[in-house]
């Protein structure tokens, strides 16, 4: 918990630094937001590490090749990259492009998901 309140001080601390900077300079504005989510972003990478681990330990307690499960990090991997980039399109106000980048990101996602559909597909035939 204590990570989490950390994380959205210093969110809460760069926005408000941003907004009183965007009246002066709108593009030092941005370029602090971008490095805030960039420090935040690394500074939550040893969770993610630590849910990997946890991914590989499940698959190979429960049998399941890495096959299976990357396909799931991935299209998590995706979400998150696309949703944190429209969200910097949106605060650069443009907006058309976030909308294009949340598209491109789902086509992405699916994309990424194939090989676990087609697993599911070939045991949905094999029981037939």
């Amino acid at each position: 918990m204590s990570d989490a309140v950390r994380v959205g001080a210093a969110a809460v601390i760069a926005a408000i630094c941003a907004v009183v900077i965007r009246k002066q300079a709108p593009e030092i504005a941005l370029a602090l937001g971008l490095c805030a989510g960039a420090l935040l972003a690394l500074w939550c990478s040893g969770a993610l590490s630590a849910v990997l681990s946890f991914l590989d330990k499940l698959a190979e307690t429960g049998g399941l090749s890495a096959a299976v499960l990357e396909p799931v990090v991935k299209t998590a991997g995706i979400a998150i990259v696309t949703h944190l980039a429209a969200a910097f399109c949106r605060d650069a106000q443009e907006s058309a492009l976030a909308s294009i980048v949340e598209v491109a990101g789902t086509a992405l996602a699916l994309a990424a998901s194939l090989p676990l559909m087609s697993a599911v597909l070939e045991l949905m035939t094999g029981l037939l």
